[in-house]
């Protein structure tokens, strides 16, 4: 077997690779941002806008299921009764910004990780460097998966659920444009970020951290903090949690399959 190549760097040398791969990086999501102001009327309208509307591809696919499943009208939304508004100064234009920002780190995401496999890469064996294409791909498609997840699954079942939730029907819904923009940002990260599981854990079961074994053992947790978060981001019914905790618990299982062949590659390699 090849040895890794370490290379001669220093430890300042290697901090001084991964000051340019930030610098790199924050370009390009910048330069992603740039490019997103030019159609910043359609991606806040029609895009980051879109889930507050009942004519949502995602509303208007719950209600067609709603009638094939013969549920008529149970699940169906036709009217979210709130509004938006900024009650700061600056409010818009910050918001403008941060979403410009955020919508150019997920465009730019592919090179970033192009970026973090050069500055890995010299401490992996020859045969591993070679897999640098499958691994942005696969990486870039898992991140993206979950950006549409987090769009078209997570964002409208909690609009839906804020917008119906009332403690009396004396208090109105009027939700600030930063609490409504935050709830994006954190549902399409956090959706993009869990689909990334598969990736985190080849790489934790390479490094010894991580066993299929351990996995396994702590499935049944696993499972019940997938379905507490499918219960607090969707209505109470269970279409709409099932809807939400089946891609979440698919994505853990891959894991562990994952995790499996890893392993088992590494005992073959240690045999």
């Amino acid at each position: 077997m090849a040895k890794k190549n370490l290379g001669e760097m220093s430890f300042l040398d290697h901090l001084e690779e991964l000051r340019w791969l930030l610098v790199r990086s924050t370009l390009a999501t910048c330069i992603m941002a740039f490019v997103t102001y030019f159609i910043s009327d359609y991606l806040f309208d029609q895009i980051i806008l879109g889930p507050i509307r009942p004519t949502f591809f995602t509303y208007v696919w719950f209600c067609d299921l709603s009638h094939s499943l013969g549920f008529a009208d149970s699940i169906c939304i036709t009217e979210l009764n709130f509004i938006i508004q900024n009650t700061e100064m600056e409010g818009q234009v910050n918001i403008f910004v941060w979403m410009c920002l955020l919508a150019g780190f997920i465009l730019s995401f592919p090179y970033i990780l192009w970026e973090i496999w050069k500055f890995i890469s010299p401490a992996l064996y020859e045969k591993e460097r070679k897999n640098a294409k499958l691994f942005i791909f696969v990486s870039s498609l898992l991140f993206f998966l979950g950006v549409l997840f987090g769009y078209f699954v997570v964002i409208p079942m909690s609009v839906n659920f804020v917008a119906t939730f009332s403690v009396s029907d004396i208090v109105k819904n009027q939700f600030t444009l930063e609490s409504y923009m935050g709830m994006v940002k954190t549902s399409i990260l956090g959706s993009a970020i869990f689909f990334e599981l598969p990736i985190a854990i080849y790489f934790l079961t390479k490094l010894g951290l991580v066993t299929p074994e351990f996995l396994r053992k702590y499935w049944k947790y696993a499972v019940v903090i997938i379905l507490i978060i499918a219960a607090i981001v969707t209505p109470p019914d269970v279409v709409s949690q099932t809807i939400v905790a089946i891609p979440m618990l698919i994505i853990y299982e891959v894991s562990i399959l994952i995790s499996k062949i890893v392993y088992k590659n590494k005992l073959k390699e240690n045999a």
